[in-house]
């Protein structure tokens, strides 16, 4: 197992499934809310999806690892306090943002704005980390990754389109995930990577769970064979993706890897235009992404002092 993590070609291979699994999740989630018969206003009915899909999703991680280390998966009192911040910062509060603004923007755009997180890690490092400071290669990274995000939501009449809880909100959810992974980095010392994900993941599920289950209306909510098809493969692609993922970052150096991050906008973008109806790729959503892309190689190329700070910041979706 340890040789299919270090071999060139399949390292390759799983960094680009990953970025496509995470790229799914945008077509996925907005087929999800049609499917679910979810009004685009119902908050709640977002957040109770959420904690439900994250909680599956930690379960899985934290029954990886239990199979892996049982060992790894007990935490101390104070590590067990950190993980709760990181719950309401990195679930709870991220994917509230995620999740509504995802909601009322296209998944092509989705996939784009969220690539901010990125971004915006790499301008929160220059603040915080004295051996991370921006210097000519970032600069030109963030130029062309914040112009493709800008450029993507320009509408086919040349009018810049933007609303507060829609693109404003995913833009916050990059931010917040940028923020808490500086957190994570600092506070979660000494916690295995897979316990950080299970248990942020659980237990972030389990406050937006306790915040939506008593507040949602009767039918806000109506599953099928295919909602629940798409319930489990949410729940499970993060799972797998990141699994498979940190698999990677325990055996290569986290740099060499983070450029196939640039598949994930690329592969949400064109999965959309390809299973969600009404979504075609127009020249600004194109050149957008193609510009978020490019930031994403332009930042990561070669590996920088702090590569592994912005792969903590892949797109959890």
């Amino acid at each position: 197992m340890k040789g299919l993590f270090q071999n060139k070609w399949s390292v390759i291979g799983i960094a680009v499934f990953c970025s496509i699994l995470w790229g799914s999740a945008f077509p996925v989630l907005k087929v999800s809310y049609e499917e679910l018969q979810m009004a685009p206003e119902d908050t709640i009915a977002k957040i109770v999806f959420a904690g439900g899909r994250f909680l599956l999703a930690g379960l899985i991680v934290l029954t990886i690892l239990l199979l892996m280390n049982a060992k790894s998966i007990l935490v101390t009192r104070r590590q067990f306090m950190v993980l709760i911040i990181l719950g309401v910062v990195q679930t709870a509060l991220q994917y509230y943002f995620f999740y509504n603004g995802l909601a009322k923007v296209t998944g092509m755009q989705g996939a784009i704005l969220n690539a901010s997180g990125t971004f915006f890690a790499v301008l929160l490092a220059h603040y915080y980390y004295k051996n991370d400071r921006l210097n000519w290669q970032k600069t030109v990274g963030l130029i062309a990754g914040f112009g493709g995000i800008i450029l993507s939501n320009w509408g086919q009449e040349f009018s810049l389109s933007f609303q507060f809880t829609g693109e404003g909100f995913m833009i916050l959810s990059g931010l917040t995930s940028a923020v808490a992974t500086i957190m994570a980095k600092e506070l979660a010392t000494g916690i295995h990577p897979f316990a950080i994900t299970g248990w942020q993941l659980t237990l972030g599920a389990i406050i937006l769970l306790l915040i939506g289950v008593p507040q949602l209306s009767e039918g806000a909510m109506v599953f099928t064979p295919l909602g629940w098809g798409l319930f489990f493969y949410s729940a499970i692609l993060s799972s797998v993706a990141f699994a498979l993922w940190y698999s990677l970052l325990k055996y290569n150096n986290a740099g060499e890897i983070s450029m196939y991050k640039f598949i994930v906008p690329v592969a949400g973008s064109l999965l959309s235009a390809m299973f969600i109806p009404d979504e075609r790729l127009t020249f600004s959503i194109f050149a957008g992404m193609a510009l978020v892309a490019v930031g994403i190689i332009i930042i990561n190329y070669k590996g920088k002092n702090r590569s592994d700070l912005r792969d903590g910041n892949v797109a959890r979706t």
